[in-house]
Formats: structure tokens, C-alpha cells, sequence
């Protein structure tokens, strides 16, 4: 939504002779917005939306928040009339893609979602004035050069849906692979498979809430490098195919 002196000083410079597409280009507003302005300078009154409260479905919502801490954002609308949630999925996980569609719906039944497809992603997205309600982690800047830290509602979420939240950062930024390694044994060289889970994130405060959450589910992990988290003993990683899974 524009301002009263946006739209004084954008009809101004159409007084002055200037073109519709002269003085979109220079001021950055649309064509359309100027010449509806110019039978109505005042701004229709907003329509206020109730908050619709917490979350619908709580273990939705701690895979959710675990998505959009690892891939997502929160932006407004140029005109002002709400937010957009966008989450990134990955085209190579089809499965990932629809459980965050899925998940977006349970938070918020009834509204809008849809997938934009990028190049090697598809951003699921959905529109509505609320969504900072849900995520206050929502603020200028990116993720990794503030502060993150869970309101006591979101943790009380997390800690009865922990397994929900893990999932999510992991669905995210994390996944299962299978490492490698040769002995000799009785002269003869074999290879030994074994699989182990990353999470990586560059903010200190999102490894926190995921290391602190693995803690509590009875989960080994070691910090495998600045920004990389490893679970890699083999009943924490029994633990985490029960819970998580690769991603698909």
C-alpha cells in the first residue's frame, strides 16, 4: 500500500506533462496504480481479518516451522494486503514437495497453496496476513546474521512434537547418505558401508534448536565441522530412520 506523498509525488510529476509509462519507470509503480489514483487519491479503507489463533494441527506445524527455519521465508506483498510464506523444495524430492503442501494446508485449512516452479526447485507458496503471527522468527535480514530463538508457545510445540521438528529441519537442510571405508582383513581389502545424517545451517541458533531437540529424543550427535551437525552412531541412526527417514 502506498502512502499519501508516494501517490502526491507520483500525480505530480503526471501534471507535469510526464507519461503514465514515464513516471512508472522512474517511480517504480504500476502503470495501473497511478491512473487509479488519479480519480481517487485516498486509499480504500483495509479490510481487517480476524487472526485465526494457533496453529491448527500441531505436529503440521513443528514440521513446518522446521522447514521454513532451514529453507524458507516470509515476505510482504507490495501492495500491503499480507504475507507470503514461501519454502523451497528441491525437484529431486517429489515426496518433500507434497509433505510441505500438506503441511501448510493442516496449519492453515482452507487456504491457498501452490507451487512455483524455479530452476531445480519448486517454491511452495501461500498467501496470507498471518503468517508473521506463526513465524515471528520473520524479520529483516537473513536467518544466520540475527537472532533466532522460539517463542515459549512454539517450544512447547516442539517439545511434545520433537520428532516432527527434526524432521523438518532435516527434510530441509539435512539428509541421510551412506559413508564408506576399507580394512584388510586376513590380507584382503573389504569395504564396510555405513549411513549417518548431516544438518547443515549456517546460523548458530538454528543448529542449537536442533541439537537441543536431538538431545531430548535420546539422539548422539558430534559437530562435524563449523556449520555441520553428524549423527552417526549406529542406534541414534536406528533412532532417526524410525522417526525421519531419508527424503524421497
Amino acid at each position: 500500500m502506498y502512502d499519501i506523498s508516494t501517490r502526491k509525488r507520483a500525480l505530480a510529476l503526471v501534471e507535469q506533462g510526464r507519461s503514465l509509462n514515464s513516471v512508472s519507470r522512474e517511480t517504480g509503480i504500476s502503470r495501473a496504480a497511478i491512473r487509479s489514483w488519479q480519480d481517487r487519491l485516498e486509499p480504500l479503507p483495509s479490510i481487517s481479518t480476524p487472526d485465526p489463533g494457533p496453529p491448527a494441527d500441531d505436529p503440521a506445524y513443528a514440521y513446518l516451522l522446521g522447514l521454513y527455519l532451514g529453507d524458507g521465508c516470509i515476505s510482504a506483498h507490495p501492495r500491503g494486503t499480507g504475507y507470503y510464506l514461501r519454502i523451497a523444495c528441491a525437484n529431486a524430492w517429489p515426496g518433500l514437495l507434497q509433505l510441505c503442501r500438506e503441511a501448510v494446508t493442516k496449519v492453515r485449512p482452507g487456504i491457498g497453496v501452490y507451487a512455483l516452479q524455479k530452476e531445480g526447485y519448486a517454491m511452495v507458496t501461500s498467501h496470507s496476513r498471518h503468517w508473521p503471527n506463526l513465524f515471528p522468527q520473520h524479520a529483516p535480514g537473513k536467518k544466520h546474521e540475527r537472532r533466532i530463538a522460539l517463542e515459549p508457545w512454539q517450544q512447547d510445540i516442539v517439545d511434545t512434537h520433537p520428532w516432527e521438528f527434526v524432521r523438518g529441519l532435516i527434510h530441509s537442510d539435512g539428509c541421510r547418505m551412506t559413508n564408506w571405508t576399507t580394512r584388510v582383513v586376513g590380507g584382503e581389502t573389504k569395504r564396510y558401508e555405513y549411513p549417518r545424517y548431516f544438518f547443515t545451517n549456517l546460523s548458530r541458533d538454528i543448529r542449537q534448536l536442533y541439537t537441543d531437540t536431538l538431545d531430548k529424543v535420546g539422539v548422539s550427535w558430534k559437530q562435524a565441522n563449523a556449520h555441520n551437525i553428524s549423527v552417526a552412531r549406529k542406534p541414534s541412526v536406528a533412532l532417526m530412520d524410525t522417526h525421519v527417514g531419508p527424503k524421497h
